[in-house]
């Protein structure tokens, strides 16, 4: 069972270097950095900055500035022509590939939960360590409703009340919250479905189902997405959609990317974002 907690601060400061070399790594993979190089923007010996790394991404910083190069990107979007949905199903469902998105349901809320501010909710909130950061996920009687990157200098919590002003709360970990970190987990065989229970137009549930249909370590495009939902020419909508997904990670809206290769824009940073693509892609191909 996963406890809810905070990151210590050696954890804390473990990730902070994980996070800046990543930012090193992404401004500087063409040049292809030495190990020394990047254990020194870290203040690290190499060989405890190789250690640290592969502990928490399972690959050496070698193998991972590869996932992070622009050419991976392109591999991964090249000839995709089946719709997500075929890509997915194609995938398959075994060992660490096993798409976990596959087992998440969504229910968006009534017009009267919608436009009452959740009057009638109860939503329960607890923080929990995720290889990314410290996590808030928040649910209602029906599913998870929130999940964010809780950093310093945010206040997720603030922004969930905004969310729901009516809603009662309460600092409590529920089985809804419990099954949807197992997510960071490898083994998925007896993972539940995952229910999501969130405040959203049907256009915008619609591009939320289509981000669940991404296979882990896969990437897609802002117009593929468009293309999947039968609104080709809404990439800016389905861009705007993406931006305003509320349950961090579990939707994959990290694995969205721009046709060029390049990474795009994040709501919990590009930082982040990268980190996340490199380390689901060392998960898969490790």
């Amino acid at each position: 069972m996963m406890e809810p907690e905070h990151m210590t601060e050696q954890e804390q400061i473990n990730y902070d270097r994980i996070a800046e070399s990543i930012r090193y790594l992404k401004e500087n993979f063409k040049e292809q950095p030495s190990l020394n190089e990047i254990a020194s923007k870290v203040h690290l010996s190499p060989f405890h900055f190789q250690r640290l790394f592969s502990d928490w991404a399972g690959v050496s910083p070698k193998k991972f500035t590869q996932y992070l190069s622009v050419e991976y990107a392109k591999q991964l979007l090249k000839g995709q022509q089946e719709t997500l949905l075929d890509t997915a199903y194609k995938t398959g469902l075994s060992g660490t590939s096993r798409l976990h998105d596959l087992f998440v349901n969504i229910e968006g809320m009534t017009p009267g939960e919608y436009k009452m501010g959740g009057e009638n909710l109860t939503i329960h909130f607890s923080f929990f360590k995720s290889p990314f950061g410290t996590l808030l996920a928040a649910s209602t009687s029906k599913g998870i409703c929130h999940i964010s990157f809780e950093d310093e200098n945010r206040h997720d919590l603030t922004t969930l009340k905004q969310q729901f002003p009516n809603a009662k709360y309460q600092q409590k970990v529920d089985k809804f919250q419990q099954d949807a970190l197992l997510v960071f987990q490898n083994d998925w065989k007896n993972l539940d479905t995952i229910n999501l229970h969130l405040k959203g137009s049907p256009f915008q549930l619609k591009v939320w189902e289509a981000l669940l249909k991404i296979p882990m370590g896969g990437l897609t495009t802002y117009g593929k997405i468009a293309q999947t939902i039968q609104r080709p020419k809404a990439s800016r909508a389905v861009g705007t959609a993406i931006g305003r997904n509320p349950v961090a990670y579990l939707i994959p809206c990290h694995r969205v990317i721009q046709s060029s290769g390049g990474l795009g824009g994040y709501r919990w940073g590009t930082t982040r974002k990268t980190a996340i693509i490199g380390w689901e892609a060392s998960k898969v191909n490790g």
